[in-house]
């Protein structure tokens, strides 16, 4: 059963992201009006307000299509999305794609609060090599998270997500195989160290 959400939410993907090259970039300004259904839990410009919710602003215009087709088919669950992914045509999620990627990502303006778990996060994610898929700025490509400047404790939960396998969607196998292995210590020093960015 599982293998065939997988199955399917790759080739509803494929179908979403051929369409995406064939007609060039989704529109911007669509985008933002659409956006309005996403702004009470991921902010009026992207950036999350609320606990455990993900900032959406600069994240890749593919990796966000990608989510969004995960959470309309089922493959990635959340009951709070699944009622606003059902109203999205193909065309909505290019052009929330677009705009979430055009916003500019969340800048932490206050100096670290703890700079020893910056350093061991520092340490954590260059021993699991995060940056050779989420490049070494941490600002994702393609259909990569960004990981840099993401809320902290939404990263922990990910990360956690992840290692109990709670996660399904894209880069699950990588994602699984690193948190696996991360203590409770570590993934608080990496989601610190990676919010700090």
């Amino acid at each position: 059963m599982m293998r065939r959400d997988v199955l399917s939410a790759v080739l509803l993907a494929a179908c979403v992201l051929g369409m995406t090259t064939a007609a060039g970039a989704g529109d911007i300004a669509a985008g933002k009006e659409k956006a309005q259904l996403c702004a009470g839990c991921h902010g009026d410009t992207g950036v999350s307000q609320t606990e455990n919710i993900p900032s959406l602003a600069g994240q890749p215009d593919l990796f966000l299509q990608w989510q969004l087709i995960y959470f309309r088919s089922g493959t990635r669950k959340s009951e709070q999305m699944q009622a606003i992914i059902e109203q999205l045509s193909n065309t909505d999620i290019q052009n929330l794609g677009a705009y979430f990627s055009s916003l500019p990502p969340f800048q932490p303006a206050k100096p670290d609060a703890d700079p020893d778990l910056s350093k061991k996060g520092a340490q954590a994610a260059q021993g699991r090599r995060c940056a050779s898929c989420h490049t070494d700025s941490y600002a994702g490509v393609k259909a990569t998270a960004r990981l840099a400047g993401q809320r902290e404790e939404y990263l922990v939960k990910a990360l956690n997500d992840f290692k109990s396998a709670a996660r399904t969607g894209g880069g699950v196998a990588a994602m699984a195989d690193i948190a696996y292995s991360l203590s409770e210590e570590e993934i608080a020093a990496l989601a610190h160290y990676l919010a700090q960015l």
